[in-house]
Formats: structure tokens, sequence, C-alpha cells
């Protein structure tokens, strides 16, 4: 059994049963859309975020109906932002897929996102969910208002490590605090406790984007996040804010005017990889990303040593050293 099998364990027969359901919720009267979304099921990830939804609801109470509308909600948007993101981004290949946009084009892509979009507001309208909607809702701001404040900052070419941080609290932490947050109000109405286990899914979010920051500078084999495709699209993550940082001004200057030009020149981006690795920009995300996880594993001490409480610690631990 892989480290996945096992954190999905104690939520096994919930994750069957939410795999079952799931595509209804996308079925449409128009062939193309059918053929779209066939092709998104096909390709799922590793389902994180369903799984941070069943394990926070499980860690406070029983696992329902409302639960399996929480996860709906968020996977349908989720998956949404990520097409919207990849006509954003020109990006051609997902998980090792070629990507709506590539085969569809981006139009077509769009309009597929809008529809999944609409799906999940649909479903928490029609239970009546509305709380939910709201938790969500607010997440896919906080998402866009992080994409654009990336797209600023990397344009300028200015960047601090409170801004990097205000970005992925924004852009990623966002939505994994929704799925914690959904998790526990679909079980509980305790304020305190769905606050306490949004801010474990927000802190545990930051560790999960300082990890895939960190993608970028190493190479490998396996599929998932080519290294350096952050460089290529000019993005300046926490290695390189840290790099610029301890560097004297003609160093740093170099190193912007490489990123500016970077595009898909291999030779440029591995100075800059180097470069990052040479100041220690590797080293002091990793002790950022520990101490992120940490924390967000310190706001569930309290709870009882049951199976969900260790399956959570294990998805963070496995959120920071995944290689894709």
């Amino acid at each position: 059994m892989n480290t996945l099998d096992q954190i999905k364990f104690p939520i096994k027969e919930e994750l069957q049963n939410f795999n079952a359901s799931f595509p209804k919720l996308m079925k449409s009267n128009v062939p193309l859309l059918n053929i779209l979304t066939n092709y998104l099921l096909k390709r799922k990830g590793k389902q994180m975020r369903p799984m941070f939804v069943f394990l926070t609801a499980k860690l406070v109470g029983e696992i329902n109906s409302s639960t399996y509308t929480a996860a709906s909600l968020i996977e349908l948007l989720h998956t949404a932002s990520l097409i919207h993101d990849d006509v954003v981004d020109d990006a051609f290949e997902r998980r090792g897929f070629l990507s709506i946009n590539a085969l569809w084009k981006s139009k077509i892509a769009v309009l597929l996102g809008d529809f999944l979009l609409a799906k999940g507001l649909l479903l928490a309208v029609n239970k009546k969910e509305y709380e939910l909607l709201e938790i969500v809702s607010d997440a896919v701001k906080e998402m866009s208002e992080g994409e654009l404040l990336q797209i600023q900052n990397s344009r300028k070419q200015l960047i601090d490590e409170e801004t990097y941080f205000n970005i992925i609290r924004k852009k990623t932490a966002a939505l994994i605090a929704a799925c914690t947050a959904c998790g526990v109000k679909s079980v509980s109405e305790d304020i305190k406790t769905i606050e306490k286990l949004k801010r474990f899914g927000e802190l545990s979010g930051i560790a999960f984007q300082i990890r895939d920051d960190l993608l970028d500078y190493e190479k490998t084999n396996i599929i998932g996040k080519p290294a350096g495709n952050d460089i290529k699209e000019k993005k300046i993550t926490l290695p390189l804010i840290f790099a610029l940082n301890n560097s004297t001004a003609s160093e740093r200057k170099k190193i912007l005017r490489l990123l500016n030009h970077s595009n898909n020149n291999s030779r440029r981006i591995n100075t800059i990889i180097t470069f990052v690795k040479t100041k220690g920009g590797i080293d002091y995300s990793l002790e950022k990303m520990q101490y992120f996880k940490n924390k967000a594993i310190e706001q569930i001490e309290e709870y009882p040593d049951i199976d969900a409480k260790q399956a959570l610690i294990a998805l963070v631990d496995y959120s920071t050293v995944r290689k894709k």
C-alpha cells in the first residue's frame, strides 16, 4: 500500500462513493460537454482536496450528505479554476496530459470552466447549502486576487517575502482552507472548531505551495510540474526572493535580466537555478515549508488520536515531500 492509499484508508468507502457520484454532476445534454468532462475525469489528480474535506469532517463528526456536497462543490470549482489557469498561462500540458485549451482551444476551455463553475453553484443552491457556498465563493475570490497580484508583481519584477506569502495564501492556501472549513461545517456548527480547522487548512496550503515552488528548481523525470516552468513564466517565488535578497546589486541586475529573457532558453534557466541554489534559496525555503507544516499540525494536536487525525498529519507531510 503506497502513501496515498494509506492516507485514504480511513475514508476509503467515502471516496469510492464520491468517485461514483461525482461524474453524474458533470453530465450535460450537450454532447461536446460530455466529451470534455469525460476527458477531465480520465485524468483526475490525487484528489487531495476531497481528502481534506472528508478527513476533517471525520476528525470532528460523522460524514453525511452535506460532506459529499462540500467535496463535490470544491472539486467542481477547483477543476474550473485549473482549466482557466491553463488558458491564462498558455499551458498546453497538465499532469502529463494535453490541457483542454491545447486540444479544443481557449474559447471552449473558458466555456467549460464556466460550465463547471455554474454546476458547483447550482449544486450548493439546490441542496440549500448556502454557508458552504459562502465559504467556497470567498476562496474563489481570494484565488483570483492572488493570481492577479502575482501577475502584477512579476511584470514589475518587484516582490518581497510579505507579498509572496500574501499571494500564496490567496491563490493556493485559501482553497485548502475552504476544504477543511467546509469539512467541519458539514458536521458541526461550532464556529471555533470551523475557524481552527480552517487555519489548519491555510497553513497546510502555504506549506503545499512552497513545496510546489521548490519543484521548479528540481530536475525530475516524473510526470508533473516541469523544472524551470515558473522561471519561464517570470514568476518570482520564495527560493529566488531569498537568493536575490542575499546578492550584490550587480548579481541581482544580471539575474533579473536573465529572468526577463529566459523563455525556453535552458542555459539561462539553469544559470538562474544554480544561482538560487548557491545563494541558499532552496535551504531557506525548505526551512520555511517545515515551519508552516509544523504550525499546521499544531492546530489539530488537541484532537483524539484517531485514524482521521493520523491521516491528516500524513497528508500534510506528503504534500511537503511529493515529487510532482
